[in-house]
């Protein structure tokens, strides 16, 4: 197993030359993922140069950072795979992008846009981060196992390192839509803290409006509140419900908060401090 990332942190140097460094990334995947640091695990063909990301099949897989892309489609080991060359020259490999043009292991699509790529992809596009590369599935090698994506990193386009550090270290974005899109957030876990303005969340799970994704992740949000927030008492007539007062929502209180119709922008999907606007509080 490659030592390099334990030796040299996040510093590489390609076949340039040039030191190169690792940014800050953005996880891969979208959803609910799981992944261990089987990086350099023997396989039949030698060892493992990558960690394997397990999510659901056609789960959004994004780009990690800002750069360029290279489709890749004639590996009958590697499937349906792209190249993301990003703009810290750090190169990264998407591999066992779906196939199937269902939502079982039917291998009936090919390695194209709108199947295993991002509608309208383009071999050598430029893509900002977070931006749709593609959707996880099992193609090549790994058909008819568990859906991953086998994701590597090479740092200054140099030999792989073991992502695994980094992907620990990575952004999760909290959903995925169409940049400009308009979208709200359903968003339940329990109450961290109430600041009067803002609010503090200990998500559990979210739902998009009017994508109706559903998206498991555990982490902590910091939400703005609407001037006009209404807290409500669960009901079975919502034109029934109770109305409370704000500083009801008390530290570990469970509740699902509706964020207000807004535009998709990174900064949302990041969940990044104060962005999303809850006007609902419902309290569980």
């Amino acid at each position: 197993m490659l030592t390099a990332a334990a030796v040299v942190g996040a510093i590489a140097t390609g076949a340039s030359g040039s030191a190169t460094k690792v940014p800050q990334l953005l996880f891969p995947v979208v959803g609910t993922a799981s992944y261990i640091d089987d990086f350099g695990d023997a396989r039949g063909n030698g060892s493992h140069q990558g960690n394997d990301i397990m999510a659901a099949r056609k789960a959004p897989a994004v780009a990690v950072e800002a750069g360029k892309v290279r489709l890749w489609t004639t590996s009958a080991r590697a499937g349906c795979m792209l190249y993301l060359y990003g703009a810290s020259g750090t190169t990264y490999l998407y591999i066992h992008l779906n196939n199937d043009l269902t939502n079982r292991n039917d291998n009936r699509g090919a390695c194209k846009p709108g199947v295993s790529y991002a509608p309208g992809l383009k071999d050598g596009a430029k893509v900002r981060a977070g931006a749709l590369l593609g959707y996880v599935g099992d193609s090549g090698d790994a058909d008819g196992g568990e859906p991953h994506l086998h994701f590597e990193l090479h740092p200054g386009d140099g030999a792989a390192v073991s992502p695994y550090s980094y992907l620990r270290k990575a952004t999760r974005l909290l959903f995925y839509a169409k940049p400009g899109s308009k979208v709200s957030l359903a968003l339940h876990g329990k109450i961290a803290a109430n600041l009067g303005g803002s609010l503090q969340l200990k998500l559990a799970k979210l739902e998009v409006s009017p994508t109706k994704e559903v998206v498991t992740l555990s982490r902590k949000l910091a939400l703005s509140v609407a001037p006009d927030v209404k807290v409500e008492l669960p009901g079975e007539i919502p034109a029934l419900q109770t109305l409370v007062n704000f500083d009801t929502l008390k530290e570990g209180l469970s509740v699902t908060a509706y964020t207000e119709p807004a535009r998709v922008s990174l900064a949302a999907q990041r969940g990044d401090k104060n962005v999303l606007v809850v006007s609902r509080v419902v309290i569980s």
